[in-house]
């Protein structure tokens, strides 16, 4: 039997571009790795920010260099979805695009519709795990404990004078301060900001609008922040528990992939009870939105009433060197090259071909 042909997509239009580029250099690295190495032919696919599709050096170049090809602000319609001949060529995709447009269920449901198998969840649990407002309700739903928030439009916020004021009344009677204001569409704490008074509510408000129609507002917790990575389909398994620790006043974009403003401890120093329940809440919030193959799910633990609180899922978390995912899994005795093959297969027993 020859080698499986796995379609690595990476690049796409969102602004975690280059962290999908370093994602996917270190899964061709593993998909290129020992054993792995006589089980698959990599075919690179690049995705310009203005939505070309490139292969072959291009994309190649890209990988090597970790950086982006410059273009401009949006390619001609004539040369959108115009897919390189090679995609013909794909049995199974790995696409690694982070943030709208590609955990988000459009790729997804763009790979669906070329009924060829590929990693990860499908549209709805991407959609789902995207939309913070609509994440949050579906773990209500299932009973998974979590921080009080509010749900806000682009238009609440946009409106007319009068309106606004009475706006931050609410979010001040319901949530108080210290609170969290995001854009709900968006990954890696792109957007966030932490409000303590009023003027700083208004303007968050105003940026998240500006990034999202809708806007999901958090009320701040005194917690240890703890991930959990999850791994599977219809049986998933939860790997060890590790924590983020950071110095900054949150954990936002710079934080989190700027090297040394924040230090990864796996595995977390938690009572082993506590272990076990993030674990179990990580598997019902995995199968609460019908995710698949791989998904972290963070969490809040408040250690002073030892409460536990979902935060989100990612169902396309990041894969690069400094990535808690692979980094858990590692943890937990599932080397990287392993890591990527098992999704891999996982990706096969969910095709229905």
């Amino acid at each position: 039997m020859g080698k499986l042909k796995v379609g690595l997509l990476f690049g796409g239009r969102s602004g975690e571009h280059e962290v999908s580029i370093i994602s996917a250099g270190a899964i061709y690295r593993g998909l290129t790795t020992g054993e792995n190495l006589d089980r698959y032919e990599v075919l690179l696919f690049y995705i310009q920010k203005d939505g070309v599709w490139q292969t072959g050096t291009v994309a190649q170049q890209v990988l090597t260099d970790r950086q982006p090809v410059e273009t401009e602000e949006t390619a001609p319609k004539s040369r959108l979805w115009q897919f390189p001949t090679q995609a013909s060529d794909v049995d199974l995709w790995f696409p690694i695009l982070h943030g709208p447009n590609g955990e988000d269920g459009t790729i997804q449901g763009l790979l669906q519709l070329m009924q060829v198998p590929y990693v990860g969840s499908g549209v709805l649990a991407s959609a789902v795990g995207m939309d913070k407002i609509a994440m949050k309700m579906a773990f209500a739903e299932v009973g998974l404990p979590q921080v009080k928030y509010m749900a806000v439009t682009r238009s609440q916020v946009f409106s007319d004078p009068c309106r606004f004021p009475k706006l931050c009344d609410e979010i001040e009677a319901h949530l108080g301060y210290p609170c969290f204001v995001k854009p709900a569409n968006l990954g890696s704490s792109v957007g966030i900001s932490k409000c303590r008074t009023r003027s700083e509510l208004e303007k968050a408000l105003d940026s998240a609008a500006s990034y999202d129609r809708r806007i999901i507002v958090e009320a701040g917790v005194v917690a240890r922040e703890v991930e959990c990575a999850v791994l599977g389909n219809e049986n998933p398994k939860a790997s060890v528990v590790g924590e983020v620790t950071f110095e900054s006043d949150f954990y936002d974009y710079e934080t989190k992939y700027t090297e040394g403003r924040s230090q990864i401890h796996i595995p977390a120093n938690l009572p082993a009870d506590v272990v076990v329940q993030i674990q179990e809440r990580a598997i019902q919030a995995f199968q609460a939105i019908d995710c698949a193959g791989l998904t972290r799910v963070d969490f809040f633990y408040v250690e002073a009433t030892g409460e536990i609180l979902i935060n989100e899922v990612n169902t396309l978390p990041g894969f690069t060197a400094m990535s808690m995912y692979p980094q858990l899994w590692a943890a937990t005795g599932v080397e990287f090259p392993e890591l990527v093959h098992q999704l891999v297969q996982l990706a096969l027993e969910r095709s229905p071909s």
